[in-house]
C-alpha cells in the first residue's frame, strides 16, 4: 500500500486557544512559563494542561502518571474550543500513555494542531495511522532551543500562521549524501523511536512512497548502525522514495554517523540529504509530516531542500 496525503488542520488565527501538554518526561516549571509567555507574545491564549507538571509518584522520568498523561491530552484533543495542542518536551513515556488514548474519538473530533519531535514520534506515528492526521515535526515549548533560537521560532511561527510562506525547507548546511530528486508522503521523526514502535499495535506496516524524515539524540554510530539494520531487516523502508536527515547530537563524532548513514542507506538508490535543520540541534525547522513533498538534493553541491507540494496547514 502506498502512502497518502494525511487530513491536514487549520492553520491558527490571532487568539487561538492552544494546550500544552506533557506526554513524555518531567516538564521544568521555569521553561514552562517562559515558553507560554512567548506563546502569548503571538497573539495566541495557551494555558497549561492540568498535569503538565507532575512527575510520577515512582517513575522520576515521567511526566505524571500514564492515566494522567494521556488525559490531558485526549482532553484537550476532544476540546471543540481548543485549536492546537502543543508538547512541552520529549523525553519518554509515550509509548506508555499512546494505547490508553481513545483513537476513535480523537479521529471523530477532527484534525488540530500537534507539535512535537523526540520521543513524541510514537503520538506522531499514531495520529497518522489511527486517526489519519498531519502533524508537525517541530520545537516544544519548554525546550532550549524554543526558547533561545530565533530561527526555530520563526520557523514554527510561520508555519502555523502563514503556512504558505514555509513550504520550502532546509539550512544552508543540507548537503546531499546521495544526490537526485524525490517525491513522496513525508513520515518518520527519532529514528530509534520508529524502531521501538516497528511491531507494536497500530504500528506502521509499510513505509512505501514515504520520504524518510530522521534525526536523533545520543545514539553512538554502532547503535544507529543498529536500529537502521533492524528498520531496513523487518522491511520498513522498503519503496521508500527518498530520505531526509536532520541533526545527531551527542551521538559521536559526526564522521562516524556519516558513514553509517551513507552504509545502510546509500544502497537503496534513492536520494539522501543531511544535516537539513530539524531534530535536537542548536536549530529546530518545523517539518510537516503526512504531506506531499519533494526533495532536491542536487548532484553539483548546489543547495539541499525539503518542499511541501502544500501548506502544512489549511
Amino acid at each position: 500500500m502506498t502512502l497518502e496525503p494525511l487530513a491536514r488542520p487549520a492553520r491558527l488565527r490571532p487568539g487561538a486557544r492552544v494546550a500544552v501538554v506533557a506526554p513524555s518526561g518531567p516538564v521544568p516549571a521555569d521553561r514552562l512559563e517562559r515558553g507560554l509567555d512567548l506563546l502569548r507574545g503571538w497573539d495566541l491564549d495557551p494555558y497549561a494542561a492540568p498535569h503538565v507538571l507532575d512527575t510520577h509518584p515512582r517513575l522520576g522520568h515521567l511526566a505524571g502518571t500514564d492515566e494522567d498523561r494521556a488525559r490531558d491530552l485526549q482532553e484537550a484533543w476532544c476540546d471543540p474550543g481548543v485549536d492546537a495542542v502543543l508538547c512541552a518536551r520529549g523525553g519518554y513515556g509515550a509509548h506508555r500513555m499512546v494505547d490508553l488514548l481513545d483513537w476513535s474519538a480523537i479521529r471523530a473530533a477532527g484534525p488540530k494542531v500537534f507539535v512535537g519531535y523526540s520521543d513524541i514520534t510514537v503520538l506522531h506515528e499514531a495520529f497518522a495511522l489511527r486517526a489519519g492526521f498531519s502533524t508537525l515535526h517541530g520545537p516544544m515549548v519548554a525546550t532550549e532551543v524554543f526558547l533561545k533560537d530565533e530561527a526555530t521560532r520563526q520557523a514554527l511561527r510561520s508555519t502555523l500562521f502563514e503556512p504558505e510562506s514555509a513550504r520550502t525547507l532546509g539550512l544552508d548546511a543540507a548537503a546531499a549524501l546521495v544526490p537526485g530528486t524525490a517525491r513522496g508522503i513525508t513520515f518518520g521523526g527519532c529514528v530509534s523511536l520508529l524502531a521501538a514502535d516497528a511491531g507494536t499495535p497500530g504500528a506502521r506496516t509499510s513505509a512505501r512512497g514515504g520520504l524518510l524524515v530522521i534525526e536523533d539524540t545520543g545514539e553512538e554510530p554502532y547503535r544507529l548502525d543498529g536500529t537502521l539494520t533492524r528498520l531496513l531487516r523487518i522491511g520498513a523502508l522498503d519503496g521508500i522514495s527518498g530520505v531526509v536527515c536532520g541533526s545527531w547530537e551527542a551521538c559521536g563524532p559526526y564522521e562516524g554517523i556519516r558513514a553509517v548513514l551513507l552504509d545502510r542507506l546509500g544502497s537503496l538508490g534513492i536520494p539522501v540529504v543531511e544535516e537539513l535543520g530539524f531534530g535536537h540541534g542548536p536549530t529546530a525547522l518545523t517539518v510537516p509530516l503526512g504531506v506531499p513533498a519533494v526533495l532536491d538534493a542536487p548532484a553539483d553541491g548546489g543547495r539541499c531542500t525539503l518542499t511541501a507540494q502544500v501548506p502544512a496547514l489549511v
